[in-house]
């Protein structure tokens, strides 16, 4: 069954949302070698707090702490750790937030220092899966349709999508139905409506497609060590046009002055 929400409540999503932006711009002024992914966590819980929200992440399902942070070869749920960020890294943090009882929830790949140009390109075809994908959030689409577009845009540059991880609906839950694949077939799955909110989120490898879950019940990592990047939105359906919740122009922002 599908959670539709009132305007009332996208705008209350979408203020949730903002915060986990604006969190995420934080943490891009501050990332660069030999800060550890711990810092990180710790500089983004004291600012959800300073904003009047709470980790969304942190005691879920007894997850540890405020950010999902995953380097190079792990593609989602990394436990922040003393890890040294290193030149030439790539890390995905995914950050949730809950303000006024309703979840944020997104994810950026970050550059740590210089790239190597294969690795500029896996995120450029990320995050470009991820606006093909979020165009097709209109009402009478099916949830098929975003799957599809995230598939081709990623495999036409030579990259594979995981599949044991998807994409979900949003409110006053983390995790609502539907399911959002990032693979899938066009006209096929559940009909979006106005008013559904989901976070759409391609996890992308640069080789195999395959993942494994390592030993600490969380951190999911690539079979072949291949690095993974991973971006993420929480959508509002429209009915002519996506309504995007989240915005990356705050993270942009922030990474244009480091170059």
């Amino acid at each position: 069954m599908l959670h539709l929400k009132t305007e009332e409540q996208v705008e209350l999503l979408r203020a949730s949302n903002r915060l986990v932006s604006r969190t995420l711009a934080e943490l891009a002024r501050i990332i660069k070698p030999g800060i550890t992914t711990l810092r990180l966590d710790l500089v983004a819980e004291e600012f959800i707090r300073d904003n009047k929200a709470i980790p969304g992440f942190k005691g879920y399902n007894n997850f540890p702490n405020t950010l999902c942070t995953s380097v190079n070869d792990e593609v989602v749920h990394g436990i922040p750790s003393d890890y040294t960020l290193k030149d030439g890294d790539i890390i995905s943090i995914d950050c949730g937030v809950i303000l006024d009882g309703f979840y944020g929830d997104s994810a950026f790949t970050f550059p740590v220092g210089e790239i190597s140009d294969e690795k500029k390109r896996l995120l450029e075809y990320t995050r470009e899966s991820l606006e093909e994908g979020a165009r097709q959030a209109i009402a009478g689409n099916r949830v098929g349709d975003i799957s599809w577009a995230v598939q081709n845009k990623a495999e036409s540059g030579g990259f594979s999508v995981v599949r044991e991880l998807v994409g979900h609906g949003l409110g006053k839950n983390l995790h609502e139905p539907p399911e959002v694949p990032n693979y899938g077939r066009r006209g096929r799955g559940p009909k979006l409506k106005e008013g559904l909110v989901i976070c759409i989120e391609p996890m992308i490898n640069m080789g195999s497609r395959n993942v494994r879950q390592m030993k600490d019940g969380w951190t999911v990592k690539t079979v072949d060590g291949e690095p993974s990047s991973h971006f993420e939105y929480a959508v509002a359906v429209g009915t002519n046009e996506v309504d995007i919740l989240t915005t990356f122009k705050f993270i942009d922002e922030e990474l244009s002055k480091i170059k």
